[in-house]
């Protein structure tokens, strides 16, 4: 009975790991639609709670808990936003996986030296079908996400995943010449 426990609160103790921990990872996006060839981005994030710096798609993002910062290098252009919940669920993928916890059925098997997390959601109308984020049992540490939306699904594979004890700057501070497009209400 104690084993069926543990397995019951990897999720809860996975998000609450990222409450109180900062997580580095590189990682590799798969987005596959049914008839096309998948189309693989690579990227990298470290997160802390809510609070995240991204490079991804040419990009630089971040967040510190109230502002967005986005900065394209091909353009010489820093956007500065105060993004909605909605904006920062589709930017960081383990907020989506909080967000949809409390919106979803939630199934976890223990596979291996992994924890698999599948969270279906419980609306019919929802985009999202479902949901799976793979945890090593050891640590807690995200090794994989996979969103089935219809036709599309995307993977995100996490590369030497750490937790790590230096916080750095969630902001993006321009240099030079950027054009800041400040958007900030």
């Amino acid at each position: 009975m104690k084993g069926l426990f543990i397995i019951l609160t990897v999720l809860g103790s996975f998000l609450a790991n990222l409450e109180t921990k900062t997580l580095q990872t590189d990682f590799n996006v798969t987005v596959a639609e049914a008839a096309d060839a998948p189309m693989n981005y690579p990227g990298s994030i470290t997160v802390s709670g809510e609070r995240f710096v991204l490079t991804m798609f040419g990009l630089d993002a971040a967040y510190d808990g109230q502002t967005m910062y986005v900065y394209s290098a091909e353009t010489d252009e820093l956007t500065l936003s105060n993004p909605s919940p909605i904006e920062l669920v589709q930017v960081n993928p383990f907020l989506f996986a909080k967000t949809m916890a409390g919106q979803c059925t939630v199934t976890e098997k223990e596979d291996g030296e992994q924890t698999v997390i599948t969270l279906t959601p419980n609306n019919e109308f929802a985009e999202v079908n479902r949901f799976v984020l793979r945890v090593r049992n050891a640590d807690l540490m995200p090794l994989q996400l996979d969103i089935k939306e219809g036709t599309r699904s995307t993977t995100l594979k996490l590369t030497n995943p750490a937790f790590v004890t230096t916080l750095p700057k969630f902001e993006i501070v321009p240099e030079g010449d950027t054009f800041v497009n400040d958007m900030r209400l």
